[in-house]
């Protein structure tokens, strides 16, 4: 029985890609309790991608960072009185996939299972169970404590973590997007189940719920199972909105020394909320700057012309307030300088002059033609619409993505950019060893 619905499943995720030709239309309704539902039918195969998102992120652990993401990590180790084990057995046995994790803005759980009634109803009693009556066990606590505590110990070693982390930081100050969402190792030992299951009770709460549906299903059915799923938490409420970010009013370098002949080097500013007025200039100017990968300005001036990273960047990564704009690269101690020189250049001259005619016209081609992978299949549609319902963006979004990205013309990048880039403001974060330790001896 395993092997045949393993068989399946894999026929079924193999011709997603062809399965999904025309843009989703999505439903939208609440909950009697108050949980946003977003709802595409997808007949073409019979499945069913089930996804509840709640605004739980480490932005919510208050003064006890981690504490958001290992109640996450501990929702499936036991729930409803049944072992790990017994719930991973129970889903292995209906061909049916479970998972979950969370970031600085959301957690989430998800369930992907075919839609034959006898393998769909028990799948979702299992998942129900996850997301509704997690145990909490104090011996799989113990563990994932542990797990966070050698990962957070493992992150001391690696030169890319400890920028990252510092970057958020000095980025964010007091912010709750400054902490890290794994924790420190102190804030991680200071916490027991009962702390995760005080955030449990707070967060996971149907009107602080986005539930999405994907599959093959008509719209009664997954009103029915929305309602099943959502309404089986309390209703609870939306936490506060977070607080706003604050622009630094003047650029910081940090150096943090570290032995390794590769300075990973991060820079960067508060950059766009999800919802931002100056979302698509700005998405587009940086496709051409530093988000097309070697065929972007930055990798041309840093790698192509000076070799001197094998990569360099920038993307924004916009959540519910300012989520970073961020641009790196990594490189020989003893070129770092020269490299981080290079970048400012490049941006400084990118939001003086804006892109041309012709890099706008390949970086919309590029964009364009790209966009249909990004919503074929049913997982990728269900991660869509959880962003769309998480962050309240119109349910055309997807409809709308292209013509939005066609419209952006040169005067709206540089306007945009001028408006909102400010290099001279950016906080650096360098991570390695004195430019010395690079050099070879004589």
């Amino acid at each position: 029985m395993q092997k045949l619905l393993t068989v399946a499943l894999a026929t079924i995720l193999t011709a997603l890609t062809s399965a999904a030709q025309a843009l989703p239309d999505i439903k939208s309704w609440h909950t009697s309790r108050g949980a946003k539902v977003l709802f595409v039918a997808a007949p073409e195969l019979p499945m069913v991608d089930v996804r509840l998102v709640f605004d739980a992120g480490s932005s919510r652990d208050g003064k006890q960072p981690g504490v958001a993401k290992l109640t996450s990590a501990l929702l499936d180790q036991g729930a409803g009185g049944l072992s790990a084990d017994e719930i991973a057995r129970g889903l292995e046995q209906r061909g049916a996939e479970l998972g979950g994790g969370s970031m600085r803005d959301m957690a989430w759980v998800s369930l992907r299972s075919l839609v034959d009634p006898g393998l769909l109803e028990p799948s979702l009693e299992l998942f129900g169970k996850v997301l509704a009556k997690p145990d909490f066990p104090a011996e799989d606590f113990a563990r994932q404590q542990k797990q966070m505590l050698i990962g957070l110990q493992y992150e001391k070693q690696k030169p890319a973590a400890i920028a990252k982390k510092n970057f958020y930081r000095k980025l964010y100050g007091e912010h709750p997007y400054a902490s890290h969402p794994a924790g420190t190792e102190d804030s991680v030992k200071a916490l027991d189940v009962v702390d995760l299951q005080a955030f449990y009770k707070h967060y996971y709460v149907a009107r602080n719920a986005t539930v999405v549906i994907v599959g093959s299903l008509d719209e009664s059915q997954a009103r029915k199972i929305a309602a099943r799923l959502a309404d089986s938490l309390p209703e609870g409420s939306k936490p506060p909105p977070l607080p706003p970010v604050t622009e630094p009013v003047k650029g910081s370098e940090v150096l943090i020394e570290h032995p390794s002949s590769q300075s990973h080097v991060l820079m960067g500013q508060p950059g766009l909320r999800r919802k931002d007025p100056d979302y698509f200039p700005l998405y587009v100017g940086n496709h051409i700057l530093g988000g097309s990968g070697l065929v972007s300005r930055i990798s041309e001036e840093i790698r192509e012309k000076r070799g001197l990273a094998y990569s360099a960047y920038s993307y924004f990564i916009p959540m519910k307030k300012k989520g970073p704009y961020q641009l790196g690269f990594q490189t020989r101690n003893d070129q770092r300088e020269e490299a981080l020189q290079v970048l400012r250049d490049t941006l400084s001259g990118f939001i003086a002059s804006g892109p041309t005619g012709k890099e706008l016209a390949a970086a919309k081609s590029n964009i364009v033609s790209g966009f249909p992978l990004r919503v074929a299949s049913n997982s990728k549609i269900s991660e869509y619409l959880a962003v769309i319902g998480f962050y309240d963006l119109p349910l055309n979004y997807l409809n709308t993505f292209t013509a939005h990205v066609e419209a952006v013309t040169v005067e709206q990048i540089l306007d945009a950019w001028k408006r909102r880039i400010h290099p001279e403001k950016m906080v650096t974060v360098i991570v390695g060893g004195r430019p010395e330790a690079a050099r070879p001896s004589q």
